[in-house]
């Protein structure tokens, strides 16, 4: 008879977490628009979530989920070594076999020593070091307590995420980030819950969804996760508080409706929507290890058709590392060009703002190679019978769809902002050369984002076949 089972992985699974919320006082002006420079006070802590995956022939994933925007910027590499240098050598995986997702929330720290100078700016070292530790003292923590589990996926949707490409009301002659009623807008959401074998409880959640944690912005001057953290205190509050791993997913046209406050009661309500849209999907799931199978048609008034659950075994696979992304580059201007026009600019509150606009594009500008293509990872996963996705560059949601396109009946997670630091914005080709924030600010042309989803198709392929 007919079964339709969901996507998961049995094997060993472990998890653990720590808070690595900075001090108050730290450098944390994210926004070009802000008043302030150092963070004032903490919304809701931040944490590092590690979550390992192990075969009983030893086969090793860990993803780290961090409360974290950036980490370092083009200007400082070593940042990176400094954050995610302890993790590598306490476990000795190879980069592709450990995967770091950064939530990007906009309500963090700039994680970078190049603003050292800045006020509050002394703290990002002794950050960026303790940040670190929590990553690497989280994911060992989690290889150590690994335990018999399984791994289901579900999917499910939320509205929370809309389309933020708006013609501007104004002048009508550009495009504005913010919201777009009439915009198409993703609303997957892929839920992920891992249960014990010996007593079927609840270990973790996995929330991998696509919205632009940008809802605290220049006016807000609080540490936070933005509307993570209220999501995770929902589904944690659930799950008799089994840790929660968000995945930022796709998000590079997708944010909140309502966003660029300094109230944090406004992502306290976003984070319970998505809350309360992945407890819908988990309430769905059946027990672990089963699926519907079809078992007879009863003749009723209506011939029916009866499902009931029924065992299978889920896969034990894991395969799958990293592959090189070449992603083809535009034309910029040059660091010249760049430094003459931020020596041009006076003192004022919207030269400030393109000081710092100014400021970042150079740092791109200064890091681009040669050739007319720059180099990365991305990260393609075999986790049983799913296929994980990550990259470190902002893809539009366009990327997710097409790839999920490309495996219809299986469970697949996209990431952006994993890994590496990355550069900027991959659009659709047809927004190439238009005047939109997501386009001028990336030094990728309208040719990268299909390689790039061609790529990891490819390779997910070739892992699943």
């Amino acid at each position: 008879m007919p079964q339709r089972n969901p996507g998961g992985f049995r094997g060993l699974i472990g998890v653990a977490r720590r808070d690595v919320t900075p001090p108050v006082g730290i450098y944390a002006r994210m926004w070009g628009a802000a008043k302030h420079d150092q963070a004032e006070g903490v919304h809701k802590p931040l944490y590092v979530t590690a979550l390992a995956l192990r075969t009983s022939a030893g086969d090793l994933r860990v993803i780290v989920a961090a409360d974290v925007c950036v980490v370092g910027d083009l200007a400082t590499p070593d940042d990176l070594e400094v954050v995610i240098g302890p993790v590598r050598e306490r476990l000795g995986l190879p980069d592709g076999e450990l995967l770091l997702n950064w939530s990007h929330t906009h309500a963090a720290p700039w994680a970078a020593t190049s603003r050292a100078e800045m006020p509050g700016g002394d703290l990002i070292a002794p950050f960026l070091r303790a940040l670190g530790q929590g990553i690497a003292d989280a994911a060992e923590e989690a290889v150590a307590s690994v335990r018999p589990a399984t791994l289901t996926w579900a999917t499910g949707a939320c509205d929370l995420a809309q389309n933020r490409d708006l013609v501007d009301p104004v002048t009508g002659a550009r495009i504005v980030c913010g919201w777009n009623p009439d915009g198409h807008a993703d609303d997957t959401l892929v839920v992920g819950r891992v249960t014990d074998d010996a007593d079927g409880t609840v270990v973790a959640t996995l929330v991998n969804y696509a919205c632009h944690p940008t809802t605290l912005a220049f006016e807000n001057t609080q540490l936070s996760p933005d509307y993570i953290g209220a999501m995770r205190d929902v589904v944690e509050g659930a799950t008799g508080g089994a840790p929660c791993l968000f995945l930022h997913g796709a998000s590079g046209d997708l944010g909140p409706a309502w966003q660029y406050v300094g109230d944090t009661t406004v992502p306290d309500q976003h984070g319970r929507r998505l809350g309360y849209a992945a407890l819908s999907a988990l309430e769905g799931m059946l027990p672990p290890g089963h699926g519907l199978r079809f078992e007879q048609v009863v003749e009723s008034g209506a011939p029916l058709a009866v499902w009931k659950p029924a065992p299978f075994e889920p896969s034990e696979a894991i395969d799958g590392a990293t592959i090189e992304t070449p992603l083809a580059l535009k034309e910029m201007p040059t660091v010249a060009e760049l430094e003459a026009q931020m020596e041009a600019l006076g003192d004022g509150p919207d030269d400030r703002a393109l000081y710092e606009r100014l400021f970042r594009k150079r740092l791109i500008v200064s890091a681009l190679s040669g050739d007319g293509f720059q180099r990365f990872p991305a990260w393609i996963w075999r986790i049983g019978d799913s296929l994980l996705v990550g990259h470190p560059n902002e893809a539009y949601s366009c990327f997710q769809e097409e790839i999920r396109e490309a495996f219809p009946g299986t469970t697949v997670v996209v990431m952006n902002t994993s890994g590496l630091r990355g550069m900027g914005y991959l659009y659709p080709p047809k927004d190439a050369g238009a005047d939109i924030y997501q386009v001028w600010q990336s030094p990728f042309s309208g040719d990268a984002l299909p390689a790039l989803t061609a790529q990891c198709v490819a390779e997910g392929k070739r892992l699943l076949a």
